[in-house]
């Protein structure tokens, strides 16, 4: 496979792989206010295509499709943050969120409830759930987005040719805290963050396999982005 990307054209890359950049933006598409422009994702991820072929290295084991799958999700994540067009105070309320959930969890040594937040909030179930929603639809949310040791993003990190020992010891303490924090999440939220991004099921096919609504499995995908940035607050 080293081989014929070598060989290979940038056109004949696109040609090849365009469906997997459209496959990206259009699960990553779902996750993002209607204002956002499915090309401009479909480009971004054109050029992360573009860049997994010049850097991929065969030698790490990884096929070249899941290596470029990455960069192709990193870089049209990246292009969403460009465009900032989250309001700050949805920044605000997801910081606040995060913060209610850790308090209880570490007052009550187990997973906080809808209830238990509200109330640390000083607010109804209700309006806990709006904010959810708010932040639902104002940011993407991927594994990838979490912050990890430096400024790289996931995708950068793992295209490095030749990462130092620091880095990497870093990455892999930083990843085994992330599969426990996951491992660690609700069952319900654990499903639907496995259905989305293992499976690759849209909101609305994860609602019909959960008998919820489409807004509800959308709560509950927030919720569990804001249990894991709260519950990995150490490596921010």
């Amino acid at each position: 496979m080293y081989n014929q990307l070598e060989f290979m054209s940038g056109q004949q890359l696109v040609e090849q792989y365009s469906p997997l950049v459209k496959r990206i933006a259009h699960h990553l598409l779902a996750r993002l206010p209607a204002n956002v422009v499915l090309d401009d994702l479909i480009q971004a991820g054109m050029i992360g295509l573009l860049e997994a072929a010049r850097k991929y290295d065969a030698t790490k084991g990884a096929a070249f499709e899941t290596y470029a799958g990455i960069r192709i999700r990193g870089a049209i994540i990246d292009e969403v943050r460009r465009g900032d067009w989250t309001p700050r105070s949805v920044h605000r309320n997801g910081r606040m969120v995060s913060e209610a959930i850790r308090q209880v969890e570490l007052r009550v040594g187990r997973d906080a409830s809808d209830q238990e937040v509200a109330d640390e909030l000083g607010i109804s179930v209700d309006e806990y759930h709006g904010l959810l929603k708010d932040s639902a639809e104002s940011r993407l949310f991927s594994f990838e987005e979490l912050q990890q040791p430096g400024d790289d993003s996931f995708g950068e990190q793992f295209a490095d040719s030749e990462p130092g020992p620091a880095p990497v010891i870093e990455n892999e303490a930083f990843m085994k805290s992330l599969s426990k924090a996951i491992e660690l999440l609700p069952e319900r939220e654990k499903l639907v963050l496995a259905l989305y991004y293992d499976e690759q099921l849209n909101l609305k096919e994860i609602g019909q396999v959960l008998g919820v609504s489409e807004s509800r499995v959308s709560q509950i995908h927030s919720q569990a982005a804001l249990r894991l940035r709260s519950r990995m607050r150490d490596w921010s």
